[in-house]
């Protein structure tokens, strides 16, 4: 009786340190430490969640501003504020014998109640308890083969289907524009059929341009008559169309379609955290392991999520992702290049190791 009084007081305390850490203010929280190469968290006090590169891409967590359950994308070398989120990545897994995804931005946390799931950091692999948003890993510097890296490990809170994953984030001092997304089941998880990392926010940017080998694909060619408020139906494109480098390595590319992006009307009552401003950008996924049940998925919008307002030009993708049979430790990377698209595309196919 007495063990089971302490066990239920620990986890008063460990709910009530969740909510003091959720309801505190993003800008309240110290700033990260930014050195030559890395920025980090602050230590030793309430800091803020964010891990990357100085001059380059970073990532951060909730409480940024944004829901919960998903990853932070900033890219400032754009000309972004502070906090100004790029996409945004989500955590969806499939365990076996179901079709249906977990939704890490959408599903009920199970420690408060809040829609969107909890989302915590680490220096290993074992922190599989969660601990409180304002309490954020340093990350680990190192050399990774002959490379100078931070590391930092991403854990959820288990999902409603019974998969409990986590991730971990690598980048490397010579990428300054990418991060390495590695994926794991956790113990304890239902056996996954896929762990899909999906970049959910393509029409902030209004992406309109695949490009792939045999051509640019746009969504107005995939759903021409598409004008309701929701998500199009997927739609798949296998490994062997990617574009690749003279390595081999196969890259999944979208681009806005606009000359200037920051230009654009937008129709009366858009929400001002949709109307674009900066550099234009290029938006791509590579994975480091081959399959050829690899597909490259993107979904589309003719609206703004959560709203009716029309998206100028009309439909943009949404979510950008890859798909694979899962595997632990599968590895993805994600990247928001400044290079318009045309010379990004000819840099990959000239490019060696």
């Amino acid at each position: 009786m007495k063990k089971l009084y302490t066990v239920l007081i620990s986890c008063i305390c460990f709910l009530l340190v969740y909510a003091a850490a959720g309801a505190q203010n993003w800008k309240e929280l110290a700033t990260p430490q930014k050195g030559t190469k890395w920025v980090r968290p602050s230590q030793g006090t309430p800091a803020q969640p964010v891990w990357g590169h100085s001059k380059g891409l970073q990532v951060g967590l909730s409480p940024f501003p944004g829901p919960r359950g998903l990853l932070r994308i900033y890219t400032p070398y754009l000309g972004h504020k502070e906090a100004e989120v790029m996409n945004f990545i989500a955590f969806e897994p499939i365990v076996k014998g179901d079709s249906h995804r977990g939704l890490s931005e959408l599903e009920m946390s199970k420690l408060d109640n809040q829609r969107g799931k909890r989302f915590w950091s680490a220096n290993d692999s074992l922190s599989t308890t969660p601990v409180p948003e304002n309490a954020p890993a340093t990350g680990i510097i190192e050399k990774t083969g002959g490379t100078e890296t931070l590391t930092v490990y991403i854990f959820s809170e288990p999902f409603d289907n019974g998969a409990t994953v986590y991730t971990r984030l690598r980048f490397y001092e010579h990428q300054p524009y990418e991060v390495e997304i590695t994926t794991y089941a956790a113990p304890g998880s239902r056996a996954l059929e896929h762990f899909i990392v999906t970049a959910t926010m393509g029409n902030y940017a209004r992406l309109r341009n695949l490009y792939l080998q045999p051509g640019t694909v746009s969504p107005q060619k995939l759903w021409p008559d598409y004008r309701e408020d929701g998500f199009t139906p997927h739609a798949h494109f296998s490994q062997s169309s990617f574009i690749k480098d003279r390595n081999g390595r196969a890259y999944f590319i979208a681009a806005p379609d606009e000359k200037n992006p920051s230009e654009a009307i937008y129709a009366n009552g858009t929400n001002d955290h949709w109307k674009y401003y900066g550099q234009k950008a290029t938006q791509y996924w590579y994975s480091s392991h081959y399959s050829e049940k690899m597909e490259g998925l993107v979904n589309g919008r003719y609206t703004y999520w959560a709203s009716q307002s029309p998206i100028p030009e009309g439909i943009a993708y949404e979510n950008f992702e890859l798909k694979a049979p899962f595997a632990q430790g599968n590895t993805y990377v994600f990247g928001v290049s400044p290079l318009a698209a045309d010379k990004f595309v000819k840099n990959i196919k000239n490019k060696r190791k």
